[in-house]
């Protein structure tokens, strides 16, 4: 993998880039859509390509350890092939839902003894077995095994795990570089700053993390709960200890005013699953603001979804018509909503990659947020 820095905003640390790796070039900021199993939910591998034009997609590993199994992955060559995703891919650990999925979680220096959320069987994780089931899916990136502590935690709680995780951390770089790829491509491991909401312990792991010269670098324990403030002053100082020539990659954020705000503080990447989650219970992000489709004031409205967007569902159908979906309960309905919001992401990280590059990105952000929260 290659990160190539284009140029930084004059008036605030917004950088534009390029990722390359095995399955093609990624231009940052990017928005990740998220398809935990595989699938994205209700989406298509073509939609995701003609319609939102996604440039790298995520899946997990937990759940794709847990289901199919990484034996039908193994024989299908990796889940690229398995999918049908020729563009790249990224991988959760599955530490995060091993936390806050599983029942039962016993943590403890080799990993996490967990029963699956599925059947109840009983599964250990550690930091070496992680890294071969992450080859074993053949991502383009994979991540660092971690513990993602819950917000709020006691400071002392906050510096256990934040050592736990490192400790599992130096592990997975260690495992990770004495095994090879199993298709053919090479692949990249980021590890994940924690320290939950302090700063001394999140300078300590950022430090940590940037010691190990990975090919990018991941912010995790964040956008779980803590006030947004709180939020970007934790990332805005991990990023201070963080090498300006990897990646950052910001895990699980989040709105669009959210990403605006980050990408703004030095974030490269995101991903989240609000636009599909929320497109599905009817809650629209567009270019003139947040709309309930299901709300009656648009059984009547003709117009398209959003006029303001390159894609081709969000122009051709009509809030009448997307509303009329979703009170009928038609599975359409769904579809149309989270492809028009991923289309919006996309398309909301794509302008903000001209504006740096332009070199007005913050006037153009702080004129954007206020439009982005409004309620339509």
């Amino acid at each position: 993998m290659q990160f190539q820095l284009h140029t930084t905003d004059t008036a605030s640390a917004a950088r534009a880039g390029t990722i390359t790796t095995a399955h093609g070039v990624i231009e940052t900021p990017i928005f990740m859509p998220v398809g935990t199993v595989g699938s994205v939910k209700g989406v298509s591998q073509q939609q995701l390509k003609d319609e939102v034009d996604a440039q790298i997609i995520l899946g997990n590993t937990y759940h794709l350890y847990l289901r199919p199994g990484t034996g039908i992955l193994e024989q299908a060559g990796g889940l690229h092939k398995f999918n049908g995703w020729d563009r790249p891919i990224l991988t959760d650990s599955g530490g995060y839902q091993v936390f806050s999925l599983a029942a039962n979680r016993k943590i403890k220096e080799e990993g996490v003894v967990f029963q699956s959320h599925i059947d109840g069987s009983r599964h250990l994780f550690t930091p070496e077995n992680v890294m071969d089931t992450q080859r074993t899916i053949g991502a383009d990136i994979i991540m660092a095994f971690d513990e993602c502590p819950p917000y709020p935690s006691e400071y002392g709680y906050a510096k256990t795990s934040m050592e736990l995780t490192h400790r599992w951390l130096a592990r997975c770089v260690q495992h990770f570089n004495s095994t090879e790829p199993k298709y053919g491509y090479e692949q990249s491991l980021f590890p994940i700053v924690q320290g939950s909401t302090y700063k001394d312990l999140r300078r300590a792991s950022a430090e940590f993390v940037a010691g190990m010269e990975c090919d990018g670098n991941a912010i995790g324990g964040l956008s779980v709960g803590e006030p947004e403030e709180m939020m970007y002053e934790m990332c805005a100082h991990c990023c201070e200890f963080l090498p300006a020539d990897k990646p950052r990659y910001l895990m699980g954020v989040g709105t669009p005013w959210n990403i605006l705000e980050n990408i703004a503080l030095g974030i490269d990447m995101f991903d989240c699953v609000m636009p599909t989650r929320n497109g599905r219970n009817g809650m629209l992000f567009t270019t003139q603001g947040v709309i309930n489709i299901r709300n009656k004031k648009w059984a009547d409205d003709l117009s398209p979804i959003d006029q303001g967007l390159d894609c081709a569902t969000s122009r051709f159908y009509t809030k009448a018509y997307l509303r009329h979906l979703f009170i009928s309960s038609e599975i359409l309905g769904l579809t149309i909503a989270s492809i028009h919001n991923l289309a919006f992401y996309l398309h909301l990280v794509r302008q903000a990659r001209q504006h740096i590059l332009a070199g007005d990105y913050t006037t153009w952000k702080n004129s954007m947020i206020p439009i982005l929260k409004q309620r339509l």
